[in-house]
């Protein structure tokens, strides 16, 4: 009898307390079917309004996953309050455990934040030819922890996220014009004026030429054995690229002051070498063309 008494006592004392707190699990069921339909609905109208800003797909993608997961996150604190869940010593639990992770893991989550921030960002696509530190070249694939570069030299390079965020970036494909720097000398004895328009000229063979800003010709410094100037003209990066319109230019140029007889002189040295018993070696020097 006595068993059976207290079998009874404690299945009554279940239906009790299951009755008792039916409400807070009616209503915790209905706040995550709400959530559910909120994180869709929300995670949706993110989606739509990142689409129509012409986003990447990697961004929409990530800003749509977090966006989900937070409300969920929201939704499901809320629905563990309804059945008297101790949500401050959970969350003080978690702190402590997050805490000591992320202490032991402080490059691998700041890597991991940086490429979040790079990929909501977006300093560059896959594709851009860009420059950070000591490395240029074409990306690959942009990851959470680490972006990868193919370098004009032909070497794959992985390059952790956090150094995108603590230097400079060059993205050279960012910009539609750019502008390029020819380095000259020629001999004292030249029309310098003569030289100018005859440089000037040279240009018109460069592809993806621009005529605003015009070309010009900025004589810098007297020299050695030259007159120094440098020619500077911009162009169009659709039609060409810097290094092969430098090299154009070059060989343009070469060959207009070849045939108008324009010297580029190069430094030369003459040793005059004395007799043995002579004091010793004297050196001159001049420019020859």
């Amino acid at each position: 009898m006595t068993d059976t008494f207290n079998i009874s006592e404690v299945l009554q004392t279940m239906l009790a307390d299951f009755i008792h707190s039916l409400p807070g699990v009616i209503a915790a069921m209905v706040v995550m079917v709400l959530t559910l339909i909120a994180a869709g609905w929300v995670s949706g109208a993110v989606r739509r309004g990142m689409q129509a800003r012409k986003s990447g797909h990697q961004p929409i993608r990530l800003v749509t996953k977090i966006t989900r997961y937070s409300v969920l996150i929201f939704g499901t604190v809320i629905a563990l309050q309804q059945v008297g869940f101790n949500l401050t010593a959970f969350l003080t639990g978690l702190g402590v455990v997050g805490f000591t992770i992320g202490f032991a893991l402080q490059d691998v989550s700041k890597n991991f934040i940086s490429g979040l921030i790079l990929i909501i960002q977006q300093p560059f696509a896959i594709g851009d030819a860009i420059k950070v530190t000591d490395y240029g070249g074409t990306i690959i694939t942009i990851d959470l922890r680490s972006t990868e570069i193919h370098t004009w030299d032909g070497q794959v390079v992985i390059i952790p996220n956090s150094d995108f965020l603590t230097n400079p970036i060059t993205n050279y494909s960012r910009a539609s014009r750019r502008r390029v720097g020819l380095g000259i000398g020629v001999s004292y004895g030249s029309d310098l004026e003569q030289v100018r328009k005859i440089a000037l000229e040279s240009l018109d063979s460069v592809a993806g030429l621009l005529d605003n800003p015009p070309p010009k010709v900025q004589y810098e410094e007297f020299g050695a054995s030259t007159v120094n100037l440098t020619i500077y003209f911009w162009i169009d990066t659709l039609q060409t690229d810097p290094f092969l319109a430098k090299d154009t230019a070059m060989v343009a140029i070469k060959a207009a002051f070849e045939r108008n007889k324009i010297d580029m002189p190069f430094p030369t040295q003459r040793l005059l070498l004395q007799e043995p018993n002579s004091p010793g070696i004297s050196a001159q020097q001049g420019a020859a063309p």
